[in-house]
């Protein structure tokens, strides 16, 4: 799975194989023979990599990257959270990264009692205002 998610991320941020391999110090075949699964790169290597295409480590292993066809899932556990005596949760940092969540940012709790809550980033909600008013003004 490692050689399809460098694949993808390489491709995602426009870069070349040869790009890339200049990059991280190794050649373009490497890096072919990396993305066909003919082999896999070491951790230090690894390291490199994750820092060119600006993921983390276990972004470059996890099968949840690319999906069975090879399309992104953009779907994502990011695991358990815990409510505190006040009711607040802490965000795990791979779904604030990904979301890119900033302390004081502002989530809007949405609820269906018959699927559950959902919290959706406030500034998408306050652009969709924007947008409806400026459609209603015309």
């Amino acid at each position: 799975m490692i050689g399809e998610n460098i694949q993808y991320i390489r491709k995602k941020k426009g870069l070349t194989q040869e790009a890339l391999a200049e990059a991280i110090g190794v050649s373009r075949q490497t890096i072919a023979k990396w993305e066909s699964n003919e082999s896999a790169p070491d951790l230090a290597l690894a390291g490199r990599l994750s820092q060119e295409l600006d993921i983390s480590l276990d972004e470059l292993v996890d099968n949840s990257i690319i999906g069975a066809k090879g399309e992104l899932r953009g779907k994502h556990v990011f695991g358990l959270v815990t409510i505190g005596d006040k009711g607040q949760i802490v965000i795990p940092v791979k779904a604030r990264r990904i979301f890119h969540l900033q302390p004081g940012d502002q989530l809007m709790v949405l609820g269906d009692e018959e699927r559950g809550l959902a919290l959706m980033d406030a500034r998408f909600l306050v652009t969709a205002m924007e947008v409806m008013n400026r459609d209603t003004e015309k």
